[in-house]
């Protein structure tokens, strides 16, 4: 079914493989959009690195297909873009939770330190560039089996259906993409992200292909790199899973805490 959210063209489906690989499918075909594509049940849903994500009929699985929504090399900062979405339409739909919501690095979504969201951003530029942006908001249900803690909308005691979640997420990203500005507004959405994300000083390890770094959070870079303050000092993570840190007495102080 073709309609629209928040003037966008809008493909709903009762059930597919998997909204970002249709996306990505259209993308190969010449679409260009913006177009998002929802489904009320994938039966090969995916996360980052390529985990499966569970995908049970009650929560909310979309991606928003876009071209050149930015030069390449700033292109990855629409996962903070899109962080800041997802919190904005959870706080929307379910505004008791709002003191218990916060961002963890680089794009999930947490409600009381369980993750209630993910985001999985591909791209490709075989056309030019397109971007997919995959969001997942466990609005019924969620899995027990990760590796990180997780929970739903439900569980927290807040009862949002995934169509009235995502009807408040594409207003909350067609005005998160306008203040983003093709990357030109980053230090706006860096600011916000961050009154939202960790408080510095917290002790967390980042796990990248079977390396594992513990350290203190310091903040994120203009290019949207995570910094921690370690062992070796202060450290630059691009890409890893980011955890708490259960003994942050092993770690040396950090200049927050005096």
């Amino acid at each position: 079914m073709i309609e629209t959210a928040a003037d966008i063209p809008h493909l709903a489906f009762d059930e597919i493989d998997s909204t970002n690989a249709e996306a990505l499918r259209r993308a190969r075909d010449g679409e260009r959009g913006p177009v998002w594509i929802t489904a009320e049940r994938q039966t090969a849903g995916r996360g980052r690195r390529g985990r499966a994500w569970t995908s049970a009929p009650g929560n909310l699985f979309a991606s928003l297909l876009l071209s050149d929504p930015a030069p390449i090399p700033e292109a990855s900062q629409i996962s903070f873009v899109a962080a800041l979405a997802v919190h904005d339409s959870v706080r929307a739909v379910a505004p008791a939770l709002a003191p218990r919501l916060a961002l963890k690095w680089p794009n999930d979504l947490l409600c009381g330190g369980k993750k209630l969201a993910g985001i999985l951003v591909e791209g490709e530029t075989r056309h030019g560039l397109v971007v997919v942006v995959g969001i997942g908001v466990n609005c019924a249900h969620h899995p027990d089996d990760t590796l990180y803690p997780a929970t739903d909308l439900a569980a927290e005691g807040a009862a949002a259906s995934p169509a009235a979640v995502f009807l408040a997420l594409a207003g909350a990203m067609r005005a998160r993409l306008a203040e983003w500005d093709r990357s030109r507004g980053f230090a706006s959405i860096r600011d916000a992200w961050l009154a939202r994300g960790p408080v510095p000083g917290t002790p967390l390890v980042v796990r990248f292909e079977g390396t594992e770094t513990a350290g203190r959070f310091e903040t994120i870079d203009t290019h949207g790199n995570l910094l921690i303050t370690g062992d070796e000092g202060v450290q630059k993570i691009a890409a890893g899973d980011v955890f708490p840190l259960h003994r942050p007495d092993a770690l040396p102080s950090n200049r927050h805490d005096a």
